[in-house]
C-alpha cells in the first residue's frame, strides 16, 4: 500500500507570538517532525499544506508575511512537495488529489493544525475520496473555542474533533505508534 505523509498548515502564526496562536502547537510540532524523519527514512511521499489568507478580512497567514511560512523545524526537503491553499479542505482547488492519484498512493497519514477545522474537513475529504486516513492525534493542536459565551477548552476540542474522526473517517493514533 502506498504511503504518504500529509502535513498541514504547521505554519508560524500558529505558534507562540504568531497570529493565531495554538495550544499545544509545540508538541504537536516535535510529533510532526518525528513522522517527517521517520517518512524521510523510508523514502515515502511527504506533502507539505500551506494555508494562505485570501479573505479580504483575514488575520492571520496573510501571503508573504513571516506568520504563513511553514515551521522552520519542518523545513521541506528537496523533492518534498508544498501546495498551497486557501480554504479549510486541502483537496479544495489544489491539485492534491491529482498528486496522490497520480503516484497511486491510497493511504494517508495525516497531521497539522487546527485539529477541528483544516485537520477535520481534509481528513473527511480524504477519506470520500476513498483514502484510508491515518490521523496522528498527538502530531495536531487547536484552540478554545467559543459557543453561547462559553468557552470550550482546546483539549476538549481536540479530542471531540479526534474522536468524531476516529468513529468513521480515521484512525486515531500516536506518533510513537506509527514510528514504531
Amino acid at each position: 500500500m502506498n504511503t504518504a505523509l500529509l502535513m498541514i498548515d504547521i505554519q508560524n502564526d500558529y505558534f507562540p507570538n504568531g497570529a493565531n496562536p495554538l495550544i499545544g502547537a509545540e508538541p504537536a510540532c516535535e510529533n510532526a517532525a518525528l513522522l517527517l524523519d521517520y517518512f524521510r527514512s523510508k523514502d515515502q511521499m511527504i506533502i507539505h499544506i500551506q494555508h494562505l489568507a485570501t479573505r479580504a478580512n483575514a488575520t492571520f497567514f496573510l501571503p508573504d508575511t513571516h506568520g504563513a511560512e511553514l515551521h522552520p523545524r519542518l523545513e521541506p526537503h528537496k523533492g518534498e512537495i508544498i501546495i498551497t491553499k486557501h480554504f479549510p479542505n486541502s483537496f479544495r482547488e489544489t491539485v492534491l488529489l491529482d498528486v496522490l492519484l497520480h503516484n497511486s498512493i491510497s493511504k494517508l497519514v495525516i497531521c497539522g493544525m487546527m485539529t477541528h477545522m483544516c485537520v477535520d474537513a481534509t481528513v473527511r475529504a480524504a477519506k470520500d475520496f476513498g483514502f484510508e486516513c491515518i490521523v496522528a492525534g498527538d502530531a495536531c493542536a487547536t484552540k478554545n473555542l467559543e459557543l453561547d459565551g462559553r468557552i470550550i477548552p482546546a483539549s476538549d476540542v481536540h479530542y471531540s474533533f479526534l474522536a468524531a474522526l476516529g468513529y468513521f473517517y480515521a484512525s486515531i493514533q500516536h506518533t510513537q505508534s506509527l514510528i514504531g
